[in-house]
């Protein structure tokens, strides 16, 4: 067990507690996995489940080519995270398309229903065909349009077997073959039979459905979370408010969002004012890649994916994109209002679009959350100590004695990880990780209080030069 804890609200259930309280002289970073989570609407593939998609190849077997979830996945796969979690989104009318296949008897009756494997509005047909070295043997061709896709070639036998064949074929990933009835009279022929009746279940989806999606991903080890260019703010609230809830259980992510196409930057700027969330980054720009414009809602998939991505003593600070140009040009004012608001914005740089600064919408700091917290790469760093050492914390809880020799092996373990940030460069050598005397001195004899502290090394954001003539 992992989460959050203060003096007035500690945890009852056995656990290994980090709390990091950050003040203006304590300067703090680290990374995470890399693990992006992203709901999509698809017309293809399985609903309901969180998904791994490899590469742009695996996404098109497992989602296609043709929705939402490509665009958007190979968006976030340009991005490089470690792995890409999709859930397909319905809305209650998905429905799977069919065909039935007849016999070849005197008055043919219906013997196989062939379905889709995934509810879909793909346009596939069949055609099944004899066999031209062997007449006593069926093929059946898979067709999407005019494209073939699969050939399952050889079926023969009783509708058992036929059955059989299609559905263990090594390359079918497209049907599912069900008996109707048996025949001893062999299938009939058919050319170009469309499977009808699919539908994708993609037009209703509502925010139940995304809210579905969080539920799942609740299961998964995840480091960044966002909607499918979604922007509505009240999903985005309601997002905002899950990924907080989570944060409070011990799974820490961050969230990553945007407005529509049309959003101009005062409204960007008014909701990340809104948002104010060390755990949450908004987009503010819209931008062009190979041509299309994408909305800053859209731009935040791959903005999630980057930031989670890359190797943890890089910021996307100044950041080189994909992205060819932007919709809207801002001036160095705007960029700075944007930046004070909590609004990740972007500039067009020497023919190359980047990232101005690592910024997320949290900007309300106090003594205990300084303004190093509003930036993603400490938060990532925040999450990274929060996770490696709760997978530290297992082979601790309720295998170590609570005495000085126990707390001594959890003490020594812990500094053998901070260290691993200070070969890094990350972090400086006089760190420190130490018991925490004065919790310590009132706890009871089945907790343990430990703390640590570490000044941070930043990237170089601003160089200021001075020049002399004489």
């Amino acid at each position: 067990m992992a989460g959050n804890w203060s003096e007035t609200n500690k945890p009852t259930l056995p656990g290994f507690y980090n709390r990091f309280k950050t003040i203006a002289e304590n300067r703090i970073t680290a990374g995470t996995d890399g693990v992006l989570a992203m709901p999509v609407k698809a017309n293809w593939g399985p609903i309901k489940t969180v998904t791994s998609v490899a590469d742009e190849s695996d996404l098109i077997d497992k989602f296609g080519s043709e929705n939402t979830a490509y665009k958007l996945g190979r968006l976030a796969l340009l991005g490089q995270p470690k792995e890409l979690l999709l859930y397909r989104l319905v809305d209650g009318s998905e429905k799977v398309a069919e065909i039935t296949l007849k016999d070849n008897g005197s008055s043919p009756v219906d013997v196989i229903k062939i379905q889709t494997k995934y509810p879909t509005t793909r346009k596939f047909n069949i055609t099944l065909q004899t066999n031209l070295i062997d007449s006593t043997q069926k093929d059946l061709l898979l067709f999407e349009d005019s494209k073939q896709i699969i050939t399952i070639s050889g079926l023969s036998g009783k509708i058992d077997d036929i059955v059989s064949q299609i559905n263990s074929n090594s390359e079918n990933e497209y049907l599912v073959a069900e008996k109707i009835k048996d025949s001893t009279n062999g299938l009939s022929s058919v050319v170009n039979q469309a499977l009808t009746g699919g539908n994708d279940g993609s037009e209703n989806t509502d925010n139940e459905a995304y809210l579905e999606a969080m539920t799942a991903f609740e299961g998964y080890d995840i480091d960044g979370f966002v909607l499918d260019g979604i922007s509505d703010t009240s999903l985005q609230a309601s997002a905002k408010t899950w990924t907080d809830n989570q944060k409070e259980n011990g799974n820490d992510f961050c969230l990553f969002v945007g407005g529509s196409v049309d959003i101009d930057l005062d409204e960007a700027n008014l909701n990340s004012k809104q948002l104010n969330s060390l755990n949450v980054v908004n987009i503010g720009d819209s931008l062009y890649y190979d041509g299309v414009l994408y909305s800053a809602a859209e731009v935040a998939v791959y903005v999630a994916a980057l930031s989670i991505g890359i190797d943890l003593k890089e910021s996307v600070c100044n950041k080189k994109t994909i992205f060819s140009k932007m919709k809207t040009k801002h001036g160095k004012t705007e960029r700075a209002a944007a930046l004070n608001a909590g609004t990740l914005v972007f500039d067009e740089q020497n023919g190359s679009v980047v990232i101005v600064d690592d910024k997320n919408t949290f900007t309300e700091y106090t003594d205990e959350k300084g303004e190093v917290l509003g930036y993603i790469r400490a938060v990532r760093f925040i999450n990274t100590v929060d996770k490696d050492t709760t997978l530290n914390g297992v082979k601790f809880e309720g295998n170590t004695l609570n005495n000085p020799t126990g707390q001594l092996s959890v003490i020594s373990a812990l500094k053998q990880y901070f260290e691993t940030f200070e070969n890094e460069g990350i972090i400086d050598s006089d760190f420190t990780v130490e018991i925490d005397k004065a919790l310590q001195a009132t706890a009871k004899n089945d907790e343990f209080y430990w703390k640590w502290n570490a000044d941070y090394i930043n990237v170089m954001k601003k160089i200021f030069g001075t020049g002399y003539i004489k």
